[in-house]
């Protein structure tokens, strides 16, 4: 080979030469090493050669292309064997590596054995184990592991590095059942789970992706709210922090779910209380005040398991899904994510000929709607929303035909189905709820309306019940309305999203029986002097029944469907195809959906 000139890549700075003229090199082989913006390059040998001549030494300043050595031919016996390189596992671990996993280390829960022991015997489980049930396996990925309490002018940053990982909060993005979702578990062993400076901005950091990439978010609550301990920033009260407002503008365009278990109080509770759905276990206490906030504002002394029992929040409406336990959690929460992201997810269909059976042949005899919604779903797929609140309407989410549906229902086991204050709170928001996420809604009617009186009335009955006729008249998906039986006034109307023109089509059980009110009541009333008119026992009772008979042969389902204000009567047995023919292709329209009311 003929010479061959080294030269410098950049305007650089020799730092190094580290071979000697005469030297002989194999391919390789370092020559020098040069700084440019404070950068230190490499140049090795490009093949076999032994230096001619070296043209620069240490120190000197070159500029791009000036020479730094020059290579010529070498006899190959000249050169040297190279050395063996050392393996990878004989590779001695670099100090910033060994740093890195010493602190990955006690990120673990095995590195706290002592808190993830009391954790397990209180039949509960840590919160990177809720997380690792949560997310298709090795599919999370954490955000902010490496935070710690902001208590560095109180306490050594070792301790808090040791005591706080990751600040009390495990954030991150992960998939559940293939859908990408942002993850958010606050941890109840270090500091109580509570709410520090560091966390919250972990919060953030989630929760302004979970806005741009459209992910939902579910929310593991427990913690005691805020810390006042963080000092390292000069702040007097935190009432600047935007998560709440960050989270609550999540509410409407994604999936918020929220599971309480242990002790959920004050600003943890305030995030879960902004979720689209709360799924709480029976030991689970939600409160927006803890004992010490309680105490502190002279309101008396009280253990935590007296503050918002899961049992009271389940019959005043604040949960929607009450569980034995966290794996029970996740798993409701698992198949209500996927409803809500509109999820196709096929099952078994239940046997139509049931529902020809399910009403008593006695009219005024109550029976149990559960299992007509039963007999029309995919098997297994139903969950009852809010199940121990508003009595008189179930609320369900299902399957039909492996389509997400919300399921309005009317109860005749609590009053009849007549339609209270509770019952018209749940039922407007559920709409809602499915109105938010695109779940079509199927209303399975029969109410004699709404519940009336001087009680009920008492309750602001008036306000509460309009609440389903705004809610249905705001609705972006379809509609459809199912009369199985009794259907009077404006409470059916409610049910009907406003009147039986309303919904996208409104069918009728040959049981179907209408009218402008009670049937009873309207005999009583509009034949009120004709009735008194008769002798007080069974002749005035004859004629009663003789005009109650004859407003039921009215008011039957046929007569209403030749009339036109109803569209069809159905087979019981064919009422899940009738259903699933409605839905099959019709999507919500594009109307825009602000918020979704907590309540």
């Amino acid at each position: 080979m003929t010479t061959q000139e080294i030269r410098s890549p950049m305007a650089a700075t020799v730092v190094e030469i580290a071979v000697a003229a005469g030297q002989a090199v194999r391919t390789g082989e370092l020559l020098a090493v040069v700084d440019a913006m404070k950068m230190e390059h490499e140049l090795r040998a490009p093949h076999d050669a032994r230096v001619m001549a070296v043209l620069a030494k240490p120190g000197e300043l070159l500029a791009e292309g000036d020479g730094l050595l020059r290579l010529g031919p070498v006899e190959h016996h000249a050169v040297a064997a190279p050395v063996a390189a050392p393996s990878a596992a004989d590779a001695a671990i670099r100090p910033e590596l060994q740093e890195f996993l010493d602190r990955a280390a006690l990120l673990r829960d095995d590195a706290r054995p002592e808190a993830v022991a009391r954790r397990h015997a209180a039949g509960q489980r840590t919160a990177r184990e809720n997380v690792a049930d949560l997310c298709d396996e090795g599919s999370f990925v954490e955000y902010g592991a490496f935070a710690h309490a902001a208590q560095t002018k109180r306490r050594p940053v070792d301790e808090l590095i040791r005591q706080t990982p990751a600040d009390g909060m495990v954030t991150g993005i992960g998939r559940v059942g293939g859908l990408r979702c942002a993850v958010l578990a606050y941890d109840a062993t270090v500091l109580a789970g509570t709410q520090g400076l560091r966390n919250h901005q972990k919060t953030d950091r989630l929760l302004g992706l979970a806005h741009e990439h459209k992910m939902p978010v579910v929310l593991f609550a427990e913690g005691g709210g805020g810390r006042p301990g963080d000092t390292d920033m000069p702040i007097v009260a935190g009432l600047h922090v935007a998560t709440f407002a960050r989270f609550a503008g999540l509410s409407g365009r994604v999936p918020l779910l929220g599971i309480a278990a242990g002790r959920c109080f004050a600003g943890n509770a305030a995030l879960l209380g902004c979720c689209d759905l709360i799924v709480a276990t029976r030991g689970s206490n939600i409160g927006m005040g803890g004992p010490a906030m309680i105490e502190g504002g002279g309101l008396g002394r009280y253990a935590p398991e007296d503050i918002g029992p899961a049992g009271v929040h389940s019959a005043n409406g604040a949960i929607d899904v009450l569980v034995d336990d966290e794996a029970a959690a996740v798993s409701v929460v698992k198949k209500l994510l996927a409803m809500l992201a509109g999820e196709i997810v096929h099952g078994e269909a239940p046997d139509p000929s049931a529902l020809c059976s399910v009403l008593p042949e006695q009219r005024t005899r109550s029976h149990d709607m559960r299992r007509v919604i039963e007999g029309l779903v995919d098997r297994g797929s139903a969950i009852e929303l809010r199940s121990g609140f508003g009595l008189a309407i179930h609320t369900v989410l299902a399957r039909l035909g492996g389509r997400p549906v919300g399921i309005l229902s009317s109860n005749p086991l609590h009053l009849g189905g007549a339609i209270d204050a509770d019952a018209a709170d749940k039922a407007a928001r559920f709409m809602r709820l499915c109105d938010a996420h695109g779940i079509a809604l199927v209303s399975l009617i029969d109410t004699p309306g709404f519940m009336v009186g001087p009680e009920v009335e008492a309750r602001a009955q008036v306000r509460h019940v309009s609440r389903m006729f705004v809610a249905a008249a705001h609705l972006r998906v379809p509609f459809l309305a199912v009369v199985l039986r009794k259907a009077y006034g404006l409470g059916a109307m409610a049910m009907a999203a406003g009147g039986f023109h309303a919904p996208l089509a409104t069918a009728a059980w040959p049981t179907g029986e209408f009218g402008a009110m009670g049937l009873e009541g309207a005999v009583r009333l509009g034949f009120r002097k004709e009735l008194e008119a008769l002798p007080d026992g069974e002749p005035r009772e004859a004629r009663f029944r003789e005009l109650l008979a004859r407003q039921v042969a009215d008011g039957r389902a046929l007569n209403m469907a030749a009339t036109l204000e109803i569209d069809t009567v159905i087979d019981p047995a064919d009422t899940r195809g009738w259903l699933w023919h409605q839905l099959d292709g019709v999507v919500a329209s594009e109307r825009s959906v602000g918020g979704l009311d907590p309540w």
